[in-house]
């Protein structure tokens, strides 16, 4: 009978772990749903506020020829190195809205991709890269394998990828950006399972609710992170220029 009980109460306690779990992953997927969202409605209003009539507007003239494109550029690297050194000493609340604020930086500095790309192949884009994510991302969720070995293989081949990314800007070598763009795709593809499943490895039942928040918001930063880079580079062989 004791036996039973015990059995009965691991069970019960196990049970009550796998609720948890799934009520943080689905937070940070949630988190970083709305943070795509929100980069695509900045970029979208963006592009319009930029360009009327298929010319620059006086925003468009600032946003993408003037000295603040550098600005808009840089800004989102600047919040997300804010939010990732000081998230631990952060409300949940003031670490969510600078994740909202960076995610509309991004969607800002990425509307200059409708100047270059058509509006049908970005659409076509980000659905390839939407099924390509949540395959990879349900992958690294449910694999028994442990993925720690690949990402670390796959973190130096990113610091190899921007190496080569920053050589190509004085090279200005098509050969090289296409490769770079296949390469791109890989590793993002990959970081995305890897990064996955160490989500949900540091997940702690015992965590309280503000540890808790802090873990889905970082978590859904890491998630929406690889899904922009695996889009913007399938972009870059996938979509039709203007």
């Amino acid at each position: 009978m004791a036996d039973l009980r015990n059995y009965q109460s691991r069970a019960q306690t196990g049970e009550m772990i796998d609720q948890g779990l799934r009520a943080y992953m689905l937070k940070v997927y949630n988190l970083m749903a709305l943070g795509l969202a929100i980069t695509g409605v900045a970029a979208y209003l963006g592009f319009n506020f930029a360009v009327q009539d298929g010319q620059l507007t006086q925003f468009g003239e600032l946003l993408f020829r003037s000295q603040l494109r550098w600005v808009v550029i840089l800004a989102p690297l600047a919040v997300v190195f804010f939010l990732s050194f000081r998230i631990h000493r952060m409300s949940v609340s003031a670490a969510q809205t600078t994740f909202w604020i960076y995610a509309a930086l991004v969607g800002l500095s990425l509307s200059s991709v409708f100047l270059v790309y058509t509006g049908e192949s970005v659409v076509q884009t980000f659905f390839v890269t939407a099924a390509s994510f949540g395959a990879l991302s349900l992958y690294g969720y449910t694999t028994k394998r442990d993925l720690s070995a690949m990402g670390s293989f796959l973190i130096m081949g990113l610091f190899g990828l921007i190496i080569a990314s920053i050589v190509n800007i004085f090279l200005g070598s098509s050969a090289l950006q296409f490769a770079i763009s296949v390469i791109g795709v890989l590793i993002f593809a990959g970081l995305t399972a890897y990064d996955t499943q160490r989500i949900k490895e540091l997940y702690y039942e015992a965590d309280d609710v503000a540890v808790a928040g802090r873990k889905a918001i970082m978590g859904a930063l890491t998630l929406y992170l690889d899904f922009i880079n695996l889009f913007m580079f399938l972009l870059q062989f996938m979509g039709n220029r203007k």
